[in-house]
């Protein structure tokens, strides 16, 4: 029995959970909207809990549980679904975390630490940047962006489900870092801010990323191994958070020969 109803109980919890972060956090389930979304979502583990599928649309080969699956109307799942482009797919999972002890890193890793991250599309597009370049693992430190919002998810493409990502205060990252002999590179300017192209990144490595608005706090400065700035040769003396580290990532990543 397909569902047709904006007002049927699972529908409107459906909605609560893509609308209200406390909600995800309350329950512990988020959604992801998307084939390719769910298909990564299912084989980075995370466990499903229900599939919203609209039949008229749905039409990939994803292995779907029967007793996972609700149907629901086309002109239902079109008022739920946030794009068209959606593929008549809507997954609702457990939310899990990974913990900083339990990461995995390669021999010369490269780990990207966001600092106060305030737009969910910034993180999104971090997240794809870092699968497309194959980074270790992303650090989030005192997050005010919910991880499983929806709008991350959307952004990040589904590649929030291809990193390890952790969420951890910076005096616990600092010392994590310290423990596993990792070096420190943060994105800071001041008399000792060197230029990305005289930074060595062969070692394992560490890069830290504030806000457009405010940057970094003094806290990295502190403890970190190098201060580090991208050239600028315009007018400006910025660039958007995302941008700032595909550069600099892909600059890490060229030094440790991984391209």
């Amino acid at each position: 029995m397909q569902i047709e109803s904006l007002q049927n109980p699972k529908i409107k919890n459906l909605l609560k959970l893509q609308e209200k972060s406390r909600e995800r956090k309350k329950q512990g389930l988020f959604v992801v909207e998307g084939v390719q979304e769910n298909q990564l979502a299912m084989n980075a583990g995370f466990e499903p809990v229900e599939f919203f599928i609209c039949p008229s649309i749905f039409s990939e080969s994803l292995d779907l549980e029967a007793q996972f699956q609700t149907e629901v109307s086309k002109p239902l799942f079109e008022k739920i679904a946030y794009r068209g482009t959606t593929g008549g797919i809507i997954g609702v999972y457990k939310t899990e975390h990974v913990d900083l002890q339990d990461v995995q890193l390669s021999e010369k890793a490269l780990i990207v630490v966001l600092e106060r991250v305030e737009k969910p599309g910034n993180l999104g597009a971090v997240l794809r940047t870092c699968d497309g370049a194959g980074v270790d693992l992303v650090v989030v430190c005192d997050p005010l962006v919910d991880f499983f919002n929806p709008n991350v998810i959307r952004s990040s493409v589904g590649t929030i489900f291809t990193n390890q990502l952790v969420s951890t205060t910076k005096e616990e990252l600092v010392n994590w870092l310290k423990k596993n002999q990792i070096q420190l590179f943060s994105t800071y300017l001041n008399e000792d801010t060197k230029s990305l192209y005289q930074i060595e990144f062969s070692k394992s490595s560490a890069i830290v990323f504030g806000t457009e608005a405010f940057g970094l706090t003094d806290f990295w400065v502190e403890h970190s191994d190098e201060l580090v700035k991208i050239p600028m040769n315009g007018k400006v003396d910025s660039l958007n958070v995302s941008n700032a580290a595909a550069i600099c990532i892909y600059e890490a990543v060229r030094q440790k020969s991984k391209i």
